[in-house]
């Protein structure tokens, strides 16, 4: 067995030479893999029993609100859509009355869209209430590559 006592020899400038830690070795390594594996399976079951100690009612009671808040959230995105096309038609309706390309139309929402984007106080003429421009400016990262132009 060797010794684990190893003898150096200093450096020319007096200092001693540090050895390099041992590389572990394939064994070494894949329990260590093993182990991080185990912590985090410890990990999931420690989330599952913390869910899984609840009543049922409760858990029940969890995905029945889940599902109220999805609905609720698709119908308003329903009535988002139908709301905005509506007054697409109506712009539309009005530029052709007045010779305005759909284009033009467009450009236009974009520039104002953009406007919003990236000024600090621009609310298109008082048309955003505060609320809105707080929620704007909490996805204005995600906004900013939806009406990138060109």
């Amino acid at each position: 067995m060797p010794s684990p006592i190893t003898i150096v020899q200093p450096n020319p400038d007096g200092s001693l030479p540090i050895p390099a830690p041992a590389a572990p070795s394939a064994t070494e390594a894949a329990a260590a893999h093993l182990q991080e594996r185990a912590e985090a399976l410890q990990d999931q079951i420690a989330a599952l029993q913390e869910v899984l100690a609840k009543p049922l009612n409760e858990i029940l009671a969890d995905r029945e609100k889940a599902l109220e808040v999805a609905s609720a959230w698709d119908s308003f995105g329903a009535m988002w859509v139908l709301s905005q096309r509506a007054m697409r038609r109506v712009a539309m309706d009005l530029a052709a009355q007045q010779g305005v390309s759909e284009a033009e139309v467009v450009a236009r929402a974009m520039q104002h869209a953009n406007a919003v984007l990236n000024t600090e106080d621009e609310t298109l003429g008082g048309s955003i209430a505060p609320a809105q421009m707080a929620h704007i400016a909490r996805h204005k990262a995600f906004l900013r590559k939806q009406f990138r132009q060109g």
